[in-house]
C-alpha cells in the first residue's frame, strides 16, 4: 500500500487551501480583478474562478486566527508581489506546525498512527 507523505497532503490541499484564501482577500479586501489576482499568483484566471467557487482548494477550512495569518501575508504579497513565494511557503511552515495538516493525512490515510507526530520532530 503506497503511503502518503505529509508533504503531499501539502501540495494536494494546503497550497490550493492557501491560494483559495488569498483570492478571496484581494478581490474583497483589495478590490483586485481575477486577471490580476491571476498575475499576482501566477496562475490562470480560470484557477481563480474555480478557487471563489471552491471547485479548488475547497478541503480545508481555515479559523479566525488563521485567515487573520493568512491576511498578513495576503497585505505583504499585495505591497510587494515579488514575495509570493516567501509568504506561501511561511504559511505552510507555520500550518505544518499545526494540527490542519495531521488531521487531514490522518482523513486520507487510515494508516496513520492516532499520536503520530512525526512533522513535529
Amino acid at each position: 500500500m503506497t503511503k502518503i507523505m505529509p508533504q503531499e497532503i501539502e501540495v494536494w490541499y494546503l497550497i490550493p487551501s492557501l491560494r483559495r484564501e488569498l483570492v478571496k482577500i484581494f478581490i474583497k479586501d483589495y478590490n483586485l480583478s481575477q486577471k490580476k489576482s491571476a498575475e499576482i499568483l501566477g496562475i490562470t484566471e480560470s484557477a481563480i474562478s474555480q478557487y471563489l467557487k471552491s471547485k479548488r482548494g475547497g478541503r480545508i477550512l481555515f479559523s479566525k486566527k488563521e485567515k487573520e495569518q493568512i491576511k498578513k501575508s495576503a497585505d505583504k504579497i499585495i505591497k510587494k508581489p515579488e514575495t509570493l513565494i516567501k509568504n506561501l511557503n511561511e504559511l505552510c511552515i507555520l500550518f505544518r506546525k499545526t494540527k490542519v495538516i495531521c488531521d487531514l493525512h490522518k482523513s486520507q490515510d487510515k494508516d496513520i498512527f492516532k499520536n503520530c507526530d512525526v512533522c513535529f520532530n
